[in-house]
């Protein structure tokens, strides 16, 4: 078996030696299949194995009927990731810097955004499929993703969000969005306990719905009343009750609507976001912030790219306390 392996290795081996050299060229064709079986006397199998490996890795290009050719000349790339993220966020940039300051030299990264559309999503895996070595994926609440994963030529990552049917059949780093929610409002169950109820708002149907149950979990066991609605609108703010939010844009109307009602942060009422951003540091005084480590989960994304291990990783999430509670 090593034996075999090392063998189809040397083709991989031969045609990097030959791009390095000068003497393919970008677009040139390289020899057959069939050319390459008499050469080394393996199976079309073996042959059909290194040749998926260098167009995985974008070295080169196959055309029906006619052949393979040289498409790229970075022979340094040995790793080709394909990035799905759902949508672009300063957090998913952050996530992606820690990436590729982590994963190192020899990765080649191309991003992709399917913006919860269930036909984007299924098209950009498809037409991707065969020409990476590693393709990582950020579904949201895409449904029917099994059937779509497992058809995909290469090493399959979960990013973010994993759904009950997928935990352990892809490595996966992410959020456990309902432990998640409760532990994060339980280590600021002192600030809190100054307010009678909760309010939680959560307009996008693409938002995860574990909050809402780690929501849950945290009133009923600590005496809270709970009640969610898609927005705040028309709503007068009320004092005594604390509003959650996943929705920046909902997050702004409340801030807007605080002073107008000249209602106090932190005093009259509370205001906790999801997802840290740099400008909720700052942001009327500071706002309190549920969210996990971007920057973690950059790095640990790096070692899955690296390792190829089989791993269901909890990426840590914290509560940020800042002046809105």
């Amino acid at each position: 078996m090593r034996n075999r392996e090392k063998r189809y290795k040397q083709i991989v081996h031969l045609i990097e030696e030959k791009i390095t050299s000068g003497e393919y060229h970008v677009g040139d064709k390289i020899p057959s299949v069939n050319a390459y079986k008499i050469r080394f006397g393996l199976s079309r199998s073996s042959i059909f194995q290194a040749m998926n490996e260098l167009k995985s890795r974008g070295l080169i290009e196959s055309e029906p009927s006619i052949g393979y050719f040289v498409a790229s000349s970075e022979v340094k790339v040995q790793e080709k990731v394909f990035l799905l993220f759902n949508e672009f966020t300063s957090f998913k940039e952050d996530l992606y810097n820690a990436f590729e300051e982590e994963v190192g030299d020899g990765v080649s990264t191309d991003i992709f955004f399917h913006n919860y559309n269930q036909t984007i999503f299924k098209a950009l895996l498809c037409k991707a499929d065969g020409k990476y070595t590693t393709y990582v994926v950020m579904p949201g609440k895409i449904s029917g993703l099994e059937g779509i994963l497992q058809d995909i030529s290469g090493h399959v990552i979960l990013l973010d969000h994993c759904h009950p049917e997928l935990k352990g059949k892809f490595p996966f780093v992410g959020q456990n969005f309902a432990k998640d929610t409760y532990q994060a409002l339980c280590s600021g169950l002192e600030r809190i306990r100054k307010y009678k109820s909760v309010v939680f708002i959560q307009r996008d149907s693409f938002e995860p719905d574990e909050r809402y149950i780690g929501i849950g979990h945290f009133c009923k066991n600590n005496g809270f009343n709970l009640s969610k609605i898609e927005t705040i609108g028309n709503l007068q703010l009320q004092k005594g009750v604390l509003y959650i939010t996943a929705s920046d844009r909902e997050l702004v109307e409340i801030l807007k609507k605080a002073m107008s009602q000249n209602l106090a942060l932190g005093k009259t009422i509370g205001v906790i976001s999801y997802n840290d951003t740099p400008i909720k540091e700052v942001l009327c005084g500071g706002i309190t912030t549920i969210s996990t480590d971007f920057k973690q989960m950059g790095k640990t994304l790096a070692r899955l790219v690296r390792d190829k291990n089989m791993e269901t990783i909890y990426n840590p999430c914290s509560l940020i306390i800042r002046g809105s509670i």
